[in-house]
C-alpha cells in the first residue's frame, strides 16, 4: 500500500504520517507532499523510517503532483491556505491554493492512477460566510464532482470536521502565548460557540471514511460543542491574578457567532450513522435525517465543560 500526504508538514499531515507509521507495516510507503523544506528535514530526522519518501513541491503546480502520485493508492490532500484573515487580505492567493490546488490534486490521481482520494474540509465550508470557507466548500464540490469523470477509475470523498484542539493557527496557542506574558485573554463574543476534534480523533475518522468511502460522500464527525469562554476558562489557572480577566473585542469580519457541519438544506441527502453523519445519494444506508436538519455549534446535545477542556489542552 502506498500513500500521498498533501500538506504532510502540517498539524495533521504529520500525526497522520506517525500514525501510518505505529501500524508498523514494512511494506507501506509514505510519502509527504509539501512546500516547506525545512519542515520535512525536521520531520525525516525525528521519524527517521525508510518508508518515507519526501516531495518538495506546492498543489498548485499539477506536473509536479503527477510526478509524486507515481505507484500510489491513496492520496489524502490535506494543504490548504487555512488563516481566515490572511485569506481575506490575499484572496488570490487563497483561491489557486484551495480551488485550483484541489483542481490539480484530483486531475493528477486520475491520471496517475490513484484509487481512493479523501479531501479535508471544514465546518467553515457549510453555509460560507468568509473567503476561506467559500473555497473549501467549492475544493468539496471539485472532489466530489470529479467521480463523475473518473467511471469509477479513482474514488474522491471528503471529510468535514471543526476546530482541532492545538493546531497552528488555531486560539489554543494564542491563549497560552497571552497567558506565559502575563496578558488577558481576548474574547469576540462571550457566546461564541465552536466544534471540538483532537488531532488524534481527526486521523482516526479520516483514516474509518477512508475504509466506508464508496464515492462522492462528505464524512461529518459528530463532535462535542465548547463555549470559547470556557475555553478562555479552562487556561484561566496558567493567568496571573491580575490579569485573570476576558475583555470582549467583538466578532471578527468573517466570522460567525456559531459553526455548522450540516445545514439544513443538505439534509435531503444526510445520513446518520452511529458516530457520524454522511451526505451522499447512496441507496445503502438507512437512517436518513429529519428534512430541515442542521447539525450546528449552540445547537449541539454534547458539550465539553471546563475540565473536559483542561484536559484536552493538556
Amino acid at each position: 500500500m502506498s500513500i500521498l500526504i498533501t500538506g504532510g508538514t502540517g498539524t495533521f499531515g504529520s500525526a497522520f504520517v506517525r500514525r501510518i507509521l505505529e501500524r508498523d507495516n514494512v511494506h507501506q510507503r509514505i510519502v509527504i507532499f509539501s512546500r516547506d523544506e525545512q519542515k520535512q528535514e525536521a520531520l525525516e530526522r525525528e521519524l527517521d523510517s525508510p518508508n518515507l519518501r519526501f516531495f518538495v513541491g506546492d498543489v498548485r503546480d499539477r506536473d509536479r503532483l503527477e510526478l509524486a502520485m507515481r505507484g500510489i493508492n491513496i492520496v489524502i490532500h490535506a494543504a490548504a491556505m487555512k488563516i481566515i484573515p490572511a485569506c481575506e487580505r490575499d484572496p488570490f492567493e487563497c483561491v489557486h491554493t484551495n480551488i485550483i490546488g484541489a483542481e490539480n490534486v484530483a486531475r493528477a490521481a486520475l491520471r496517475a492512477g490513484v484509487r481512493q482520494v479523501i479531501a479535508l474540509s471544514t465546518d467553515k465550508a457549510a453555509a460560507p460566510l468568509n473567503l476561506y470557507g467559500a473555497t473549501k466548500l467549492a475544493a468539496e464540490k471539485l472532489f466530489v464532482a470529479a467521480n463523475n469523470i473518473s467511471a469509477g477509475a479513482t474514488r474522491y470523498s471528503c471529510v468535514r470536521y471543526g476546530n482541532v484542539v492545538g493546531s497552528r493557527g488555531s486560539v489554543i496557542p494564542l491563549f497560552k502565548q497571552l497567558a506565559r506574558q502575563g496578558k488577558p485573554l481576548p474574547i469576540t463574543h462571550p457566546d461564541m460557540t465552536r466544534f471540538w476534534i483532537t488531532i488524534d480523533q481527526a486521523v482516526d475518522f479520516v483514516l474509518s471514511s477512508l475504509a466506508q468511502m464508496q464515492a462522492g460522500e462528505i464524512f461529518i464527525p459528530k463532535l462535542p460543542s465548547m463555549r470559547v469562554l470556557d475555553l478562555a476558562r479552562a487556561i484561566y489557572n496558567e493567568l496571573p491574578p491580575a490579569t485573570r480577566e476576558f475583555p470582549v473585542i467583538g466578532i471578527r469580519p468573517g466570522e460567525k457567532l456559531h459553526e455548522t457541519l450540516l445545514t439544513a438544506d443538505e439534509s435531503r441527502t444526510a445520513y446518520e450513522l452511529d458516530d457520524r453523519y454522511v451526505i451522499t445519494h447512496r441507496s445503502d444506508i438507512a437512517n436518513r435525517v429529519a428534512d430541515g436538519f442542521s447539525y450546528r455549534s449552540n445547537l449541539n446535545t454534547r458539550w465539553l465543560s471546563v475540565g473536559e477542556l483542561q484536559e484536552m489542552i493538556a
